[in-house]
């Protein structure tokens, strides 16, 4: 994922609503969202080149994503898929705490993450490039490609907006939310920030959903537990198409 909104205990009728857009190489191959044969429990999508995912729940809860850390000086060409680290947290038995105890002490194997891991609401947050672990707050909270609620207009911007939507109704519209996800709006250019990938790249990569001949959003996806544990899981796959695939999942958590 490139952009992770939360809105944690922050909405009378949900525990969590988390809005998320995966950018990503076109040519990567990967599977559109689905249990998975080897782990029905899981609903994820499948990274098939290396065979980790990048966001997804199981039905007792276990909920994991991953943004990048760009910067592009600190690329290791060996490093293990990051990937991994969402995949293991979701198919493991350790608490979150647990787990991002173990994933610190090897994570400078990794090329720069912020991993969010955590069952139903309890959500916890790490990142290689920071030294704690941060257990989330009840609120709203934004994740791209740098540190948790690094102020980078994408994120500012869309915890605007979904602070907007969430106040001004009860009930949550799922479509006003990939609404905000299909934002293609730019930073301006004294606002965009300097991670070392040139002003052209800063330029495309600053919208929330970021459009390119060989990179950008390839999909979109709302995961919602409501107060019954009633799980709402909605992915909208693009992949440079210009209509979207629609996937939708409804379940109810285990005990």
């Amino acid at each position: 994922m490139c952009l992770i909104l939360l809105a944690l205990r922050h909405h009378p009728s949900f525990k969590l609503i988390l809005a998320a857009n995966r950018d990503e190489y076109y040519d990567r191959p990967s599977t559109l969202p689905a249990f998975w044969d080897e782990a029905p429990g899981l609903l994820a999508g499948k990274d098939l080149k290396s065979g980790g995912t990048w966001l997804g729940i199981t039905k007792k809860g276990r909920i994991a994503a991953i943004t990048n850390y760009r910067d592009p000086a600190s690329t290791k060409r060996n490093a293990p898929s990051r990937g991994w680290l969402v995949r293991d947290f979701l198919l493991g038995p350790e608490r979150p705490l647990e787990y991002l105890a173990k994933v610190r002490r090897k994570g400078e194997s990794y090329n720069g993450f912020n991993l969010l891991v955590g069952v139903r609401d309890e959500l916890y947050w790490y990142s290689n490039r920071a030294k704690d672990i941060v257990k989330l707050s009840g609120g709203v909270h934004g994740i791209s490609n740098r540190l948790l609620d690094t102020p980078w207009p994408k994120v500012i911007r869309g915890k605007q907006r979904i602070s907007e939507i969430l106040g001004n109704s009860e009930e949550v519209l799922p479509e006003a939310l990939f609404d905000l996800l299909r934002d293609r709006t730019p930073a301006s250019e004294e606002s965009l920030p300097d991670t070392g990938v040139g002003i052209e790249w800063e330029r495309i990569l600053s919208p929330v959903f970021i459009v390119s001949p060989t990179y950008g959003t390839r999909s979109s996806t709302l995961i919602l537990i409501d107060k019954n544990d009633q799980v709402t899981f909605i992915d909208k796959n693009f992949d440079a198409r210009p209509e979207p695939i629609s996937s939708e999942f409804a379940f109810t958590l285990e005990a």
